[in-house]
């Protein structure tokens, strides 16, 4: 199924938007605009057919699942009367103590109404059934619908809205907001219907028998419904706000995650997971205040609800004392009174226990609107749609007609600005000029990843608007300067240029990107798995997967963005050869900053100021001596006369060759030995988890130990109301049997007095209740969450490097399993002791009473523990299974909204939506199981209830009608009441079983990444040896050194390495692209320890050192530089976390970095934020800002890995210049393919087969005639 066929529902209703601003400053110190949600129906927007007939059945399993209650109360009235006719006394009409002198058999005018409950209790496990499955089942239907919807609505927006949407806030949507939707309408929705029937089923009975004692105590219900709506509002603020905190605090750890290497060189750990808990505590704040609104909320519903019962019981005993003139008998009897008392009770117990639905739909409402919203966005540029014109030829000119554009993101920088060239078809032209003058922008113009302001791009005379996307990006093959590979096999990373391509096509261009010879020496050769961001693979290599990718969907137009900037010289002049045979018949754009590669061009366009200040061919620009010539002027400078501006010399030396593959052997041999023992480590890592019990979790909750201490004590306070008005109430009904009028008038007024004491009480308990666990619980998730992401920066690089700790894995296991503990903390410890101290305060006093009768309802007690236990295991064994599958599902779901352009160019939405939806389907199958599972044993707990009634009634009969034990009516219904209130209690902590299943698989699996021991620990070092900088010598000795990376134990990179670095030094490193130059930066950095020998600064073991002291003496710039969404002053200062950086010194780094200037001439200055990943920025740009955030923290060791390969001609002078002064007095360390930045070093190292095979300046290394001379002819 494609991504365009997925059908997208109408809302029947239009979002809603709040506007009013909340009157409660002490919630809302800013007024601001009320959150925005969707109505109720727009939540079941996503139901199906299926789905609809499911609730359906859910609703009326529900709604007569609701019943059953009223209808109990039916059956006990009978019961009463039955009890009440057993004798008389005085003139009133029941008596309950003094047998009556006809002794009818009290056992037999009840048995009738004892087989009723057991019919109840069977009707109510099949309804319960009924009720769970089908609000379940199509609940699961939907989020997964939902989550399709939505991956689906993002994979096709328009590039311009990723430059503003962080890829982290909407991970953090697909996974914690469309789970919050889901509970919304699944099983909770069932109960909230069910309570909701019970309500209405009491309120009908109470109409029906006795209309005049309802009407009085439902006198007092708007206030209640009144009080919902105002905390209701209240509530959807804060929930609004709250989400929109966590999916900040998500981008941050999806950052972080993502550049995980640049943060731990700069060390900052520390100031990342400050960052990480600053988003935390934002939410922290509203969740919080959540909390104690709910409880103002719960606790004022109850002194309504209590004082429903005071004004009830002195109406009805008023209503008892009137005579009916045409029967003579009272106008009300207790059974009546009773009945009605009773129904009311029920029906506003379930109103007060449909309350906190109400919080979980104003939740799942804030996050639908945020969800739905991106569904329902309609992008600038749809490439879902099928409108546009598809020509059938294409010839392939192109035309920027008068072209004005600025990026989305900043309106206020003009990039283009009436930009006019025109390419001819079959033509080869170059677009050249200084870095961020619009080159780039070009190259996604033509991709329609943006349109233009004004003025119109053309293909063969269409407007690029005419077009349809696919269609027009499907004729065009892309190289950019940093390439994307995806987390598959090589030969998919390839085929991702074209739908349906022959295995002997891939290979065909693989051999044109001369990635073949490396791809065949891989032990899976072309299904070896790249890893994630092809992080298995060297840069040169992916660079080359990247080329054969898009050289294998033969296209019209070809785009090189900067195509060989990433390859060593000698690679570089064989794909330089294929891509100048590869350009023939098409029409090719190339954006370069290295000049040599564009002699040949066609047409030679020089941008400055957006806009071309001269084109021409080189011979042409040259004689001008413009803008074109400085720039050729300036490179041919810096490069010192090289031979890269001759013609390219197809020869290529054999042994060369052999020795390439040689190396990329070892840079990227993946054994399959390696997979089984990776397999077999898993399944030992699986037998391994830990059962870890919530104790362990609330110890993490120490520091609010005052809190839940008052939480409890406050909780059984609230469990103990019931018990204690259990005991009014019976006596309050004993009353009746009282002959003095005066001494019953007297006994309702206090009883009516105490009913309101407890309504008091209850709001006072509720209130500590809610906001005591609302702080602790919300402390205990932010803690969760702050300190796993704490424990994942602890951990050493390689097990990052592992497919199971992919980004996407650990930003769902943040966002979905701290969330889930709350299902067994929090709040939800206060519901549990609620209910618990009602349950148990409730036995011991019937115990008390009637201990015969509370042995009898024991007795069934076993069978719902063993039927709670069955449920919370088989739930925890599938939460477990569903929690694994759903992080494959995010991590598929990062990959490519992280990587979304790379995705619309080779249009390969509908390619990861497959993905996602399979492993979607995965867990939705388990989950349909697990539905009818949980809601079998939600039914058999539930029934036992009513068995227990019914044996407890049968033996109370019985005991009252043999006078056994001082069995009275008194008695037997003060044990009824607590059975009553204990059977609401063992339904509310039933119904918490789920989210007790989901929280103990999130609290086994958060522990086992707490206990692991990491093997470098990269968040804190208080230990090893620090030196003054006077005391340090940066002379380096690289001793016999092997390795291999943990994740391919089997590929050996290093074989016994031996280098020195004198202080002071310029060294380089040169081999073929995968020889393991880049390892050695590693290594140097502590990214990883060698498995042999050593590595030793200033004749110390670098283990020996503390490592963020060690890490500071670096200053590393690598190839593919990755900033931060934050200010460009902030990306600076990153460069030295150990202090605050001053804007003094930033400026300065930007100076050397040659990078001043253009931040001055930005509106914001260096306030101005790079964007996601420094979108916002150019490859040049963004290289000099990573200069000069390594530059800012005055390394006394300097690692560039290929630190200018970004810039242009004229930026790079200058910057290998500041390079240059910067390098004096300081050791460094260059790893390069220009040979042209490395030909002054003061020893140059050619590393080939994991060891140094040549060592020299780079005159002595001419004069050998090795490797290196061979190289430098390229």
């Amino acid at each position: 199924m494609s991504v365009k066929n997925l059908s997208l529902p109408n809302l029947k209703e239009p979002l809603k938007e709040n506007s009013k601003k909340s009157k409660f400053k002490f919630w809302n110190k800013e007024k601001k605009p009320k959150p925005q949600v969707v109505s109720f129906f727009t939540l079941f927007r996503y139901a199906t057919k299926l789905d609809a007939l499911f609730m359906v059945i859910g609703t009326i399993g529900a709604l007569a699942n609701g019943a059953t209650m009223p209808l109990m109360m039916l059956v006990f009235t009978n019961i009463i009367d039955g009890f009440t006719n057993f004798g008389k006394i005085c003139d009133l009409p029941a008596n309950f103590t003094t047998p009556s002198v006809d002794l009818s058999p009290l056992t037999n005018s009840l048995k009738d109404q004892i087989i009723y409950l057991i019919i109840l209790g069977i009707a109510t496990m099949i309804l319960s059934y009924f009720q769970v499955a089908f609000w379940l089942m199509p609940s699961q239907r939907q989020a997964r619908a939902i989550r399709k919807n939505l991956f689906s609505s993002i994979l096709k927006q328009d590039i311009g809205w990723f430059d503003v949407y962080k890829s982290g806030e909407l991970t953090n949507r697909l996974t914690d907001d469309v789970d919050k939707i889901k509970d919304a309408f699944g099983d909770k929705f069932g109960n909230a219907i069910q309570n909701v029937s019970t309500f209405i089923g009491g309120i009908v009975i109470g109409f029906v028998k006795g209309w005049k004692l309802t009407l009085v105590i439902l006198s007092l219900s708007p206030l209640i419904f009144a009080s919902a709506i105002m905390f209701t509002k209240i509530a959807e603020v804060l929930t609004s706000n709250e989400l929109k905190s966590y999916a900040r605090a998500g981008a941050v750890a999806e950052e972080v995650f993502t550049a995980i290497r640049t943060v731990f060189a700069f060390n900052g750990a520390q100031k990342e997971h400050k960052r990480y808990e600053s988003k935390l505590d934002e939410a922290k704040k509203y969740g919080i205040r959540k909390a104690t609104i709910n409880g103002l909320l719960m606790g004022f519903i109850w002194i309504v609800i209590n004082s429903a019962y005071a004004l009830g019981f002195w109406y009805g005993w008023t209503l008892s004392l009137k005579i009916d003139p045409n029967t003579g008998l009272p106008e009300y009897t207790i059974g009546k009174i009773l009945l009605v008392f009773f129904s009311i009770i029920i029906a506003i117990f379930s109103l007060g226990n449909a309350g906190p639905f109400i919080g979980t739909l104003a939740t799942g409402r804030g996050a639908a609107f945020e969800v739905f919203k991106i569904i329902d966005r309609k992008p600038s540029i749809d490439t879902s749609s099928n409108e546009g014109e598809k020509p059938n030829d294409v010839t392939g000119n192109i035309e920027f007609d008068n072209v004005n554009f600025n990026y989305p993101s900043r309106p206020d920088i003009n990039i283009l600005n009436g930009l006019n060239l025109k390419v001819k078809s079959g033509s080869t032209v170059a677009l050249v000029g200084s870095s961020g003058c619009g080159k780039s922008t070009c190259i996604q113009l033509i991709q329609r990843f943006y349109d233009p302001l004004n003025g119109n791009v053309k293909l063969d005379g269409n407007d690029l608007r005419s077009l349809n996307v696919k269609w027009l990006r499907s004729q065009i093959g892309v190289v950019n300067q940093e390439p994307i590979l995806f987390s598959t096999t090589i030969k998919e990373n390839i085929r991702f240029g074209k739908e349906n391509v022959t295995d002997e096509e891939i290979i065909e261009a693989a051999k044109n990107a001369n990635a073949h010879d490396f791809i065949m020496t891989l032990p899976d050769k072309y299904d070896t798995k790249v890893g994630d961001r092809g992080g298995q693979l060297s840069g040169g290599q992916k660079q080359r997967i990247a080329i054969a990718r898009a050289l294998v969907r033969n296209p019209k137009i070809l785009l090189l963005d900067e195509a060989t900037s990433a390859l060593d010289n000698e690679s570089e002049s064989i794909v330089q050869a294929a891509l100048d045979k590869a350009r023939l018949g098409r029409t090719t754009i190339i954006v370069a900053h290295r000049l040599s590669t564009i002699l040949n061009a066609d047409v030679i366009f020089a941008f400055e100021d957006g806009k071309v200040k001269e084109y021409g061919t080189h011979t042409d620009l040259m004689s001008k001596k413009g803008l074109y010539y400085k720039l050729v002027i300036t490179q041919q400078a810096s490069m010192d006369s090289q031979a890269s501006l001759r013609k390219v010399n197809p020869t290529i030396d054999e042994n060369s060759k052999l020795d390439s593959i040689k190396e990329n052997i070892l840079m990227s041999e993946k054994s399959n030995e390696f997979d089984s023992k990776e397999n077999e480590e898993k399944e030992e890592k699986k037998e391994k988890k830990k059962d870890v019990s919530m104790f362990q979790v609330l110890k993490l909750n120490g520091p609010e130990w005052y809190f839940i201490v008052i939480g409890c004590l406050a909780s059984l306070i609230s469990g103990a109301v019931q018990p204690a008005f259990s005991i009014v109430f019976s006596k309050a009904i004993f009353i009746f049997s009282e002959c003095d009028i005066k001494k019953q008038e007297q006994s309702i007024i206090l009883y009516s007095i105490l009913f309101i004491v407890f309504g008091v009480v209850t709001f006072i308990s509720n209130l500590l209740q809610n906001s005591m666990f609302g702080i602790s619980g919300e402390n205990l998730t932010k803690r969760l969450r702050s300190k796993g992401f704490e424990t994942m920066l602890k951990q050493e690089i390689a097990w990052f490097d592992s497919p199971d700790n992919s980004v996407g894995k650990l930003c769902t296991k943040l966002a979905v399993e701290a969330a889930a503990v709350q299902g067994a903390a929090g709040i939800r410890i206060g519901a549990l002791l609620m209910n618990l101290g009602n349950l148990g305060i409730g036995l011991i006093l019937a115990l008390v009473y009637g201990w015969a009768i509370a042995l009898t309802i024991l007795a069934f007690v076993p069978f719902m523990i063993i039927g709670g236990v069955l449920q919370t295991k088989m739930l925890t064994g599938f939460s477990g299974k569903d929690k694994e599958v759903l992080e494959e599902a995010g991590k598929i779901s990062i990959e490519a909204i992280s990587n979304v352009r790379t995705v619309a160019i080779f249009n390969k939405e509908d390619h990861f939506w497959n993905l996602y939806s399979k492993k979607l389907d995965v867990p939705y199958r388990a989950s349909i199981r697990s539905s009818n599972i949980s809601a079998f044993m939600l039914g058999f707990t539930s029934s036992i209830t009513f068995y227990a009634m019914a044996a407890a009634f049968a033996l109370g009969a019985h005991l009252v009608e043999k006078n056994l034990f001082g069995m009275n009516f008194e008695n037997i219904m003060l044990v009824f009441s607590c059975i009553i209130f204990g059977a609401q209690s063992v339904g509310q902590a039933s119904s918490l079983m789920p989210d007790y299943a989901k929280a103990k698989t999130a609290v086994d699996s958060m522990f086992q990444l707490f206990e692991r021991q990491t093997k470098i620990n990269n968040y804190e070092s208080t230990n090893g040896i620090t030196l003054e900088d006077k005391d340090l010598k940066t002379d380096i000795t690289v001793e016999s050194v092997e390795f291999c990376y943990p994740n391919r134990p089997e590929a050996k990179i290093l074989k016994g390495l031996n280098l020195t670095v004198k202080e002071g030094q310029r060294i380089a490193f040169v081999g073929s692209s995968g020889c393991g130059k880049s390892t050695v930066t590693q290594l140097l950095e502590r990214f990883y320890d060698p498995d042999n020998g050593m590595i030793k600064l200033n004749n110390v073991n670098l283990i020996d050192y503390n490592l963020h002291w060690l890490r500071s003496k670096f200053g590393i710039v690598s190839q593919e530089p990755i900033l931060f969404d934050m200010t460009i002053h902030e990306n600076i200062a990153y460069g030295d976390n150990s202090r605050q950086v001053s804007r003094e010194e930033v400026i300065e780094a930007a100076k050397k970095a040659n990078i001043h200037d253009f931040i001055s001439n930005l509106p914001k200055g260096y306030e101005t934020n790079v964007g996601s990943k420094g979108t916002q920025l150019s490859g040049g740009q963004k290289q000099r800002v990573a200069i000069a955030r390594a530059l800012v923290r005055d390394p006394k060791i300097l690692l560039l890995d290929e630190a200018t390969s970004a810039l242009d001609t004229e930026s790079e002078k200058i910057v290998q210049e500041a390079l240059d002064r910067a390098q004096q007095g300081r050791t460094c360390i260059v790893i390069a393919h220009r040979l042209s930045t490395i030909r002054d070093s003061d020893v140059i190292y050619v590393l080939q087969n994991g060891v140094v095979t040549e060592m020299g300046s780079h005159d002595e290394l001419m004069n050998m005639g090795g490797f290196y001379t061979k190289i430098n002819k390229f």
